[in-house]
């Protein structure tokens, strides 16, 4: 059965750097983020972000989010896989769970979801989960 998660989190800390400044004010950047999360899934999470941003700053993404803490009730830790957009007010996109990587009680846990980040406030999250 498919259990329904909503929450929050708040970026705790943001630790950004270019590795590739291309042409036209194109660069590629990685981002090392601590966050915290609130609601369903409680705990705190460490992402690890690969950037394209454009001189419009806008970007596309992808990362890890490696997550401690508690979801429906159960603790332990899962890894969730991400992409997503950033169009200069809001960062958004789907994440899944990785196959494989929940531990303790999160063993076998299977998901997917979103999340959708305003500059300056708390994102919001979805994760659609369930356990083999």
């Amino acid at each position: 059965m498919t259990t329904q998660a909503t929450g929050e989190f708040k970026v705790q800390s943001w630790d950004e750097e270019a590795y590739a400044e291309l042409a036209d004010g194109v660069k590629l950047t990685r981002a090392s983020v601590t966050q915290a999360f609130s609601g369903d899934l409680e705990g705190t999470g460490a992402a690890e972000w690969l950037m394209c941003g454009r001189a419009d700053g806008t970007a596309d993404f992808v990362g890890l989010v490696s997550v401690s803490g508690r979801l429906g009730g159960r603790e332990g830790s899962f890894v969730l896989e991400n992409r997503g957009t950033f169009d200069g007010k809001t960062a958004q996109g789907p994440w899944s769970v990785v196959r494989g990587s929940g531990t303790g009680e999160l063993a076998g846990l299977n998901g997917e979801g979103s999340f959708s980040a305003p500059m300056g406030s708390e994102a919001t999250l979805t994760l659609a989960y369930d356990f083999e």
